[in-house]
């Protein structure tokens, strides 16, 4: 395996930062700035105003209520505009009656690299109710998506700088589309990087089909060793680990006790129906979102 150039892994020109002007959605400006500066890209900022169903059923109101929420939302607007100040940048406010149109179109009209945005993490059955915005982003988009969900700390964006990567597979196609991603990120930054496979308990499973990734402890770890190409010129050795457990939990425990700044991870893309995703593989990647401390890097497979 040759060594991963990062440049044809992970070129970001252009970065596409969502926001609902919520606080998660501020916290990852503070990512969409440090990473424009730290890539030399250009930040495009978007905000769909989608319809609330409650305003809309009264005939009477309708005018005024997509006029009050035009200007909410070029106001605020406006203020983002103001602290991208110094990054070369563009804002726009879209009307849409579902976000994924517009966020499709301006991942292909600006040719974008990079997906930044912010989750309020909802899970359980919140989650089945009201769906998930950021879960279908990061499903469907065919480039990167970085997501900042609410249990992230504040400050911890280095000038798009990661100095612990941890990249989580099961040996899967989707999972290990990521891989390259997480090695040229570590390579670019110098980085600490760990690559972690998480296994069930003997007897854990009864469901066939999640154990058609399961192999023996030997195996996985001469498996993870063989991701990393062997003229690979890494500031530190990277490390590989086995995990027991439930692999969303394990992923994020270990990404807090290593001090992560970075979680890597492969996913499905959106053949299925995502407000009905409680099958085991359709729930870690919004799981580990939901709860990582870090920022959680997704790549489509």
């Amino acid at each position: 395996m040759p060594i991963i150039d990062f440049g044809a892994a992970l070129k970001v020109k252009n970065i596409l930062y969502l926001t609902d002007f919520s606080k998660p959605s501020e916290e990852a400006l503070q990512y969409a700035i440090t990473c424009g500066r730290g890539f030399g890209a250009k930040v495009h900022a978007l905000h769909i105003v989608v319809p609330e169903p409650l305003i809309y059923s009264t005939p009477g109101l309708t005018a005024l209520a997509i006029q009050a929420e035009d200007e909410k939302a070029h106001a605020e607007m406006l203020r983002i505009d103001s602290e991208l100040s110094g990054l070369q940048h563009v804002t726009s406010v879209q009307r849409g009656i579902e976000v994924w149109p517009a966020v499709q179109e301006a991942i292909q009209e600006e040719d974008i690299d990079l997906i930044i945005l912010g989750t309020h993490g909802r899970t359980g059955a919140e989650k089945l109710l009201l769906g998930s915005v950021a879960e279908e982003i990061f499903r469907r988009s065919p480039v990167p998506v970085l997501t900042i969900g609410p249990g992230v700390r504040a400050s911890v964006h280095n000038g798009a700088r990661f100095h612990r990567v941890l990249f989580a597979t099961d040996f899967s196609p989707e999972s290990l589309a990521a891989a390259p991603y997480a090695l040229s990120l570590a390579q670019k930054n110098q980085s600490h990087l760990e690559l972690i496979t998480v296994m069930h308990k003997p007897g854990a499973l009864d469901d066939s089909e999640l154990r058609l990734f399961e192999v023996s402890v030997a195996e996985a770890i001469s498996r993870l060793y063989e991701i990393i190409p062997q003229n690979a010129n890494f500031e530190f050795p990277p490390a590989v680990a086995v995990e027991y457990g439930e692999p969303a939990e394990r992923i994020v425990e270990v990404a807090k006790q290593h001090d992560v700044d970075l979680i890597v991870i492969g996913v499905r893309d959106a053949a299925r129906h995502l407000g009905a995703a409680t099958h085991l593989e359709r729930a870690i990647a919004h799981k580990v979102v939901a709860r990582a401390r870090c920022p959680v890097l997704t790549v489509r497979g």
